[in-house]
Formats: structure tokens, C-alpha cells, sequence
């Protein structure tokens, strides 16, 4: 499933115009980026757990040539899948 086909699932499901969807669709995808961009946590329960995870700076070797590399600090986004879901798709 992509955005689009999300977008006519929501309209259909929720009886509602495809730019309605989109809209809504839209602006949740933005407001979870911009609570995860300001380092909060994003909790959807029955669904999962949005995290912002910090990466350590850390050093690594360049492939092609084996030289060390320093790979700097930085933040990542994860997923944790609430047990309701994980029940639902194992089911």
C-alpha cells in the first residue's frame, strides 16, 4: 500500500472526498514528523510507538578503500509495534 492507495481507503472507509482523505492523511503524517523532529516520542495506542533513537558517533571503513572513517552522531526514527497489532497480523 502507498500514500494514495492509503488516502482512498481512508475516504472510503470514513465516507469522505478523496481531498478530504488526502488532507487528513497529510496532516497527520506531518504532525507525527514534526513531534518526532522535536525529539518527542509519537504513542498511537493498539497501533505502535514512534521513537527517536540517538546513534553514537562512531568510526567505520570505507569499502572501496579500507581507510577509517569517522561516521558522526546522529538520530534515527523506529517503530514499535503495539501487541494488538502484532496479534491482528499474526492472527
Amino acid at each position: 500500500m502507498n500514500k494514495k492507495d492509503l488516502i482512498d481507503a481512508v475516504a472510503e472507509s470514513a465516507d469522505l472526498s478523496k481531498v478530504q482523505a488526502e488532507a487528513a492523511v497529510t496532516a497527520t503524517f506531518n504532525s507525527i514528523t514534526d513531534v518526532l523532529a522535536k525529539e518527542g516520542d509519537v504513542a498511537i495506542p493498539g497501533f505502535g510507538n514512534f521513537v527517536v533513537k540517538q546513534r553514537a558517533a562512531r568510526q567505520g571503513r570505507n569499502p572501496q578503500t579500507g581507510a577509517t572513517i569517522d561516521i558522526a552522531a546522529s538520530k534515527a526514527v523506529g517503530f514499535k509495534v503495539s501487541s494488538v497489532l502484532k496479534k491482528t497480523v499474526n492472527s
